[in-house]
């Protein structure tokens, strides 16, 4: 399964997360902080689903009430 998502509050402008039987199998995101972005992608490789949105869902970005992790948790909430 194939997750196209637009995350809303964040710098990233688009998620394509692959999942196959319920483990991530990659995270592509454009835009946001490209480094932290590419470390996240490569940590979520090879996780279940649940685990990656219990570990991610509500982290903030300073003020912002949502993030990327927290945006990542939202998108991979369709795959469940």
């Amino acid at each position: 399964m194939t997750i196209q998502y637009t995350p809303r509050g964040v710098c990233s402008h688009a998620f394509e997360i692959e999942v196959e039987g319920g483990t991530i199998q990659s995270v592509q995101v454009a835009g946001g902080c490209n480094g932290n972005l590419k470390g996240i992608s490569s940590l979520l490789k090879g996780m279940k689903v649940e685990e990656a949105i219990a570990r991610m869902e509500g982290i903030r970005c300073g003020m912002k009430p949502t993030s990327c992790p927290d945006q990542l948790a939202q998108a991979l909430k369709t795959a469940l």
